[in-house]
């Protein structure tokens, strides 16, 4: 369940505790054919990605595929990785103006067989901005619980890439 928080006009912050442990929940952030599965706001979606090079300065791609045909990708370059406890990296979607892109950080507090997740997501032009990725993120994170249910089954089969 996620927890409401108070939010600054260019950050928000969603802390959510999702019943795996945290190497689990690590591996299915950073493992492009998990990433896949269940990286998107929404079950009609599907999500391609298109690289990943996990490594401090290594670049990540995707694409968000939603009914009736709209794509929206994204892309970014990991700052941060510390397994299986942080994860940080930028995030620009294509059709972002020039010089936008925000920051992602992710924390992975172990509590027994669960994993809190701390999601900071931050330099949001305004508070529009923000909300619509508060939005974007909870339904994620849903999708986050759902996949990592012991009885997860895919909706669509998308290949990930394997870079």
């Amino acid at each position: 369940m996620a927890t409401p928080q108070t939010q600054p006009q260019n950050e928000l912050q969603i802390i959510r505790t999702v019943a795996a442990p945290r190497d689990r929940v690590f591996r299915a952030w950073t493992d492009a054919k998990e990433l896949a599965l269940w990286f998107h706001p929404t079950s009609e979606q599907t999500t391609l990605i298109t690289r990943m090079d996990l490594k401090v300065g290594g670049n990540y791609s995707l694409e968000m595929h939603h009914e009736g045909g709209k794509v929206r990708k994204l892309s970014g370059t990991y700052r941060q990785i510390k397994p299986p406890e942080k994860l940080s990296f930028t995030w620009r979607w294509a059709t972002d103006p020039p010089g936008v892109e925000t920051v992602v950080s992710l924390e992975f507090q172990e509590h027994g067989d669960a994993t809190e997740i701390l999601l900071a997501h931050g330099q949001f032009p305004d508070a529009e901005m923000r909300d619509q990725h508060n939005q974007g993120w909870l339904g994620c994170l849903d999708q986050l619980q759902a996949y990592l249910d012991p009885g997860f089954v895919p909706s669509a089969s998308v290949p990930a890439c394997d870079k």
